[in-house]
């Protein structure tokens, strides 16, 4: 594949007089296209075809957290132009055969080929999950998973895949990947899906794939002076934040989602809306947190009226709540707790916006709040959730009330914090002590 970086001046020139994006889209394909050469220029010296170089960089993206999923779309569109409609990836090189030419069309065919089925492929999947209402993150995880069993089978055709093909990708995953268990099930789920829902197919002989081990693993828990050494390390909204996770049992995700009318003050009570699995659940609001979330909500309010008054102001809705209620995007109590600090782009309205907060946000300051804090665990921001359950334990909190407060749907799932909370063995002497 050439990979002369100088043809992409002419490239944002074939863009502009060719009419393929909009003017001002024009700046952003070509970056991309870029982006993909400079990937391209890394990858070993093998024989490798367009596709799944592609297939690799795509991957890549979805991996990265801070590219949105409309932009790894407008990244393959972009990358598709370039390398399948650009004329000058087209004219052959003066030194190839006439059959090594017949052959490059014929190969080119079969990938364009294979390359509109799993398009299509692609964009029934989505239209499945949508259909399912599964959350962006599992579609964007499924997706990954697709994409590297489509670059492992060397982008064969969807159509003609079997179950042990599957077999193969899931033991490859085990023995020389090594990933965990957890890992290679979400793969297993993401082409289970795939399978059932998008090809039509039924999964069989599975049952001697390799598997991996499954290992019992004990959550890293915070005492409660270490969790006073992290506060003490963070500010404003990370903190509050924070103190949030620790004092409520959220998950990263419920926390940075949270609407204003998900703060019950006269009940004390935090109102979960489509947490983990779909489901709402309601759990305790620290009475020492209510007057600083009042505060932080009267410097929000602020904020969301100084956004109506330059005609912005809006905020995502869930599902079809758009369409059944017009105004509520602009109502007080739709918008986020944490919102960002900075307007965006809805790539689907195409109106500006503000989103909540990213996860990332929140990760980084807890990262090096443990680090300012000298702390030696390996805590995280779901950490301070471990330590919500153990803390609740150690008071002597029933089991099945931090079961629903936590949202575990298995009451097994809570009982592993058991292993975790500190033991009294005042009547136990260590045999080092006798020597």
């Amino acid at each position: 594949m050439d990979l002369d970086l100088k043809k992409i001046t002419h490239f944002e020139k074939y863009l502009i007089l060719s009419g393929s994006v909009q003017k001002e889209r024009v700046k952003y394909y070509v970056y991309w296209s870029k982006k993909f050469l400079d990937y391209c220029r890394y990858l070993p010296h093998t024989h490798r075809t367009v596709n799944q170089n592609l297939s690799s960089f795509l991957d890549k993206l979805e991996r990265d957290d801070r590219v949105a999923d409309w932009q790894i779309k407008q990244a393959a569109d972009a990358v598709l132009i370039y390398t399948k409609k650009f004329p000058s990836r087209q004219k052959a090189s003066s030194s190839v055969t006439a059959d090594a030419r017949i052959k490059n069309r014929e190969d080119c065919k079969t990938d364009q080929k294979h390359d509109v089925n799993w398009e299509a492929i692609i964009c029934k999947f989505h239209k499945h999950i949508q259909l399912r209402h599964y959350s962006p993150r599992t579609e964007k995880s499924y997706r990954i998973w697709i994409n590297r069993f489509r670059s492992f089978m060397n982008n064969r055709d969807p159509y003609s895949l079997k179950s042990k093909d599957v077999k193969n990708f899931l033991t490859r995953l085990a023995t020389r990947d090594r990933v965990s268990a957890s890992t290679q099930n979400q793969a297993f789920n993401a082409l289970l899906f795939l399978f059932r829902n998008v090809l039509c197919q039924e999964l069989k002989g599975l049952a001697d794939t390799v598997r991996a081990k499954r290992l019992f693993r004990l959550p890293v828990v915070l005492s409660r002076e270490e969790v006073q050494k992290l506060f003490f390390c963070l500010s404003g909204r990370h903190l509050l934040m924070a103190k949030l996770l620790s004092g409520s049992g959220l998950r990263l995700l419920e926390c940075i989602q949270l609407r204003v009318k998900d703060l019950d003050f006269p009940n004390h009570l935090v109102i979960v809306r489509s947490g983990k699995g779909n489901k709402d659940r309601t759990t305790v609001l620290p009475e020492s947190l209510k007057d600083p979330l009042i505060a932080h909500l009267k410097k929000i309010k602020e904020q969301h009226q100084n956004d109506l008054n330059f005609g912005h102001g809006e905020t995502t809705l869930p599902h079809a709540l758009r369409r059944k209620y017009p105004n509520a995007e602009k109502e007080w109590g739709w918008q986020w707790v944490f919102p960002s600090q900075n307007l965006s782009m809805d790539p689907e309205s195409r109106k500006i916006k503000r989103y909540h907060i990213q996860p990332s946000t929140l990760q980084r300051a807890i990262k090096k709040g443990v680090i300012k804090a000298g702390l030696y665990k390996n805590a995280s921001c779901h950490t301070l959730r471990h330590s919500f359950a153990t803390h609740l334990l150690e008071s002597g909190y029933n089991i099945r009330t931090i079961q629903e407060l936590l949202g575990h749907k298995n009451v097994n799932t809570t009982m592993i914090y058991t292993h975790v909370i500190r033991k009294k063995y005042a009547d136990v002497s260590s045999p080092l002590d006798k020597l």
